[in-house]
């Protein structure tokens, strides 16, 4: 089944030529894909299409059985909390901790406090930060609030994951930590999709690979959970 469907979307800025033009490509439930493509392929904008964060100029998206052209604006939260998103910036808040930047979609979700310390702690520990507990990020290198950034967009086990440069701030060692996180995640069937340049990571990890150039895919292996295997 397909989670996340684009059919002929194009996307433009203002009134300046398209960033994406006819993209075409299904996610099925399950899977795990890198998005590739050198800088200014239209990445960034492809995953903000994605996670909802900016609306397609032309084209119809589906995401999981939902047509979002004309799904009610008031399901749109519903949809984002089966989301996760590692963003290039971060987005942290810097005057929460480590501790509670990742534990903000468990309170979101009115998770118990006793499950959330449970859940956070043993994150914070898997991601190399467990002596980072009450830090706020201004006080973390760019690595460390990368890592919380990873913690918090993976906490709630979210049906779709996507990473933009999630390895870009980190050492090669953590970043294969981390990928291999993302693949444990996968395997209990979150749908996984990374934009990198990381060729090393892309080697690595032997997963499907879409790539864009100049806002069009060049070329698309999407396969199933069991294909990919």
């Amino acid at each position: 089944m397909a989670l996340v469907k684009f059919s002929s979307v194009g996307l433009r800025y203002g009134t300046g030529s398209e960033v994406l033009h006819d993209v075409n490509f299904e996610l099925e439930a399950g899977t795990f894909h890198f998005l590739t493509g050198p800088s200014g392929a239209g990445k960034t904008s492809l995953m903000k299409l994605l996670y909802l964060g900016q609306k397609p100029t032309r084209g119809i998206i589906s995401m999981f059985s939902n047509d979002m052209s004309t799904m009610p604006r008031k399901k749109t939260p519903e949809i984002r909390r089966q989301i996760g998103v590692v963003f290039q910036d971060f987005r942290l808040l810097n005057h929460l901790s480590a501790f509670d930047n990742i534990a903000l979609p468990l309170r979101v979700s009115n998770i118990p406090e006793a499950d959330i310390k449970k859940n956070v702690t043993e994150l914070l520990r898997w991601v190399g930060l467990g002596d980072k507990t009450d830090s706020r990020p201004p006080t973390l290198s760019g690595g460390e609030q990368q890592r919380v950034a990873i913690a918090r967009a993976i906490i709630n086990r979210p049906k779709l994951l996507l990473a933009d440069e999630p390895t870009g701030n980190i050492d090669s060692d953590i970043g294969i930590k981390l990928l291999s996180l993302f693949e444990e995640l996968n395997r209990h069937g979150t749908t996984v999709l990374i934009a990198t340049h990381d060729e090393d990571i892309v080697r690595h990890f032997p997963h499907p690979q879409m790539r864009l150039e100049e806002g069009t895919f060049l070329s698309t292996s999407p396969k199933t959970r069991s294909e990919a295997a």
